[in-house]
């Protein structure tokens, strides 16, 4: 099945919120210092393409 845009948009939408869950949590259950500090980072990347990708979304009328 071929994905359109909005689907495509959609699902790397939900992919990216579940990796923000997903580093938000690594980087509270490791004991490393560093390890956390760079789950916590790539968390915070994940929500600047959630919010691009949501934005696009919005702009764009996909609801």
């Amino acid at each position: 099945m071929e994905m359109d845009t909005r689907d495509t948009i959609m699902k790397k939408l939900l992919d990216a919120q579940e990796n923000v869950r997903d580093y938000e949590m690594f980087s509270k259950k490791v004991k490393e210092k560093e390890v956390a500090g760079v789950f916590k980072q790539f968390a915070k990347e994940s929500g600047i393409q959630a919010r691009k990708l949501q934005q696009l979304i919005d702009k764009h009328g996909m609801h």
